[in-house]
């Protein structure tokens, strides 16, 4: 007889965001003032970001935040999300792997990005900031800070990369009705825009590119205050709603993860779903397996150094050190457009480099393949973002069915792509291109950052 699904929803919102900088062995290394090389303090952030954003960024004491009860209430239009046993993938497989995936894609912007915007956006509204900016890679994080300004009531101007403005137009447009203004980027509106255009007039753009866009509006706009969608420490913490839940849940099936998987930009969705887990490796010694997805294309964790690297193109960002594959990185234009980012955040570089969390990268028709499979079985067509997920737990339940191990997998599915089907139409018919950087590319664009760090 056919096994039924299941869905576990647990009514109680979380409280309190989880920091892991206060349980962490190791401290991350500080970030620094790109001017003095001295330690960075929240001061020196004020003029970038809202002030409570900036303290929660370098606070390395407090274990738990709570969540603003304006905050909850937004989330409780969504959360808690649901937590479902994949039968039917785990079938098609053959294996004896348990695969479970906390569901994301349910919130109003189709992501998990909502989690951290809606608490952006609080923290502007509450201290009397009228607009913000951001970037966004495939309009997630756009459309996501678009949703939670409407709903504090203040303006949002988002600089969307190029490649995935001309990519995705639905998304550009979920954006707008939102009432966000939108600019692709590089674009003439910005110092940054134009000395990039200059140099390379048909620049398809990058997240890099965009952020420096986005915080030269900010410092140059009265009243306006610069947001950022993931790799900060203060996003990721926001973040972690997901996995308290999923602890949670976990819990109701009797079950405990041996395997937590996301996919891998800067890092925002792995944190939330890995960090609550992560603690208990920390603390009590639990040996759970925590790894990150990342596109062949943009390979920061598995290719990349840890050294100090501007977060955005133009130099505008405190120096933070983090694996990076260099800050003047040209990704390719492949789909999972959230994922082409140079560098990995602070907290998961460090834990990266003591053997907390491991990576693993994908080639793009590898990932669609999975998640074509994954939309079969499971009924949910995901984001190309997620699909980089999916595509490692199926190579992570595959292993499984070679030695006959059965392991229970947890990963995360960070979004839907109901608007991104031209990216399984080009997949669908064969047009689907992959690439894989070069030696040389990666040695070319480190360059920079070698420089900052002599």
């Amino acid at each position: 007889m056919k096994q039924k699904k299941f869905i576990l929803a647990d009514s109680e919102i979380p409280r309190a965001w989880f920091n892991i900088q206060a349980v962490m062995p190791n401290k991350p290394l500080p970030i620094l003032n790109p001017a003095t090389r001295e330690v960075l303090t929240q001061e020196d952030l004020y003029p970038i970001f809202c002030e409570e954003c900036a303290r929660q960024e370098l606070d390395q004491t407090n274990e738990w935040i709570p969540i603003p009860e304006a905050v909850r209430e937004q989330y409780a239009a969504y959360r808690c999300t649901p937590l479902v046993r994949a039968y039917e993938l785990e079938a098609a497989l053959g294996t004896p792997a348990h695969i479970y995936f906390k569901n994301e894609s349910v919130s109003p912007a189709g992501s998990h990005k909502l989690n951290s915007a809606l608490a952006q956006a609080y923290y502007a509204k509450h201290q009397g900031i009228t607009n913000i900016t951001t970037e966004t890679g495939a309009g997630q994080w756009g459309g996501a800070l678009s949703y939670a300004a409407k709903k504090f009531g203040i303006d949002c101007a988002v600089y969307m990369v190029k490649a995935s403005y001309n990519q995705k137009p639905y998304r550009r447009s979920i954006m707008q009705t939102f009432g966000a203004a939108i600019t692709p980027s590089p674009s003439m509106s910005t110092r940054a825009g134009k000395d990039i255009l200059t140099e390379t007039p048909n620049d398809q753009g990058s997240l890099g590119c965009a952020i420096s866009e986005a915080i030269e509006l900010a410092l140059s706009t009265p009243n306006c205050k610069y947001t950022l969608g993931s790799v900060l420490n203060h996003v990721c913490l926001h973040q972690t709603v997901i996995g308290l839940e999923a602890e949670k849940q976990m819990a109701l099936t009797g079950e405990y993860p041996d395997i937590v998987i996301a996919c891998f930009g800067g890092g925002s969705n792995f944190s939330g779903i890995a960090y609550p887990f992560m603690r208990h490796n920390i603390l009590e010694g639990k040996k759970t397996r925590f790894i990150a997805a990342e596109p062949s294309a943009c390979p920061k964790l598995t290719r990349g150094v840890f050294e100090y690297d501007f977060g955005d193109e133009a130099g505008l960002t405190p120096l933070l050190p983090m694996f990076t594959i260099g800050h003047s990185f040209k990704p390719a234009t492949i789909h999972a457009g959230g994922l082409r980012y140079h560098g990995a955040g602070v907290i998961m570089s460090q834990l990266m480099r003591d053997g907390y969390m491991e990576a693993q990268d994908f080639t793009q028709t590898e990932t669609f393949k999975a998640g074509v499979l994954f939309a079969q079985t499971e009924g949910i067509i995901p984001a190309p973002e997620s699909c980089h997920a999916i595509a490692c737990t199926i190579r992570e339940a595959m292993k499984c069915k070679e030695t006959g191990e059965k392991k229970t997998i947890l990963f995360n599915l960070s979004g839907h792509g109901f608007v991104d089907m031209s990216a399984y139409e080009q997949y669908l018919s064969g047009e689907m291109r992959d690439y894989v950087v070069s030696d040389e590319d990666l040695k070319f664009f480190r360059k920079s950052a070698d420089m900052l760090n002599r």
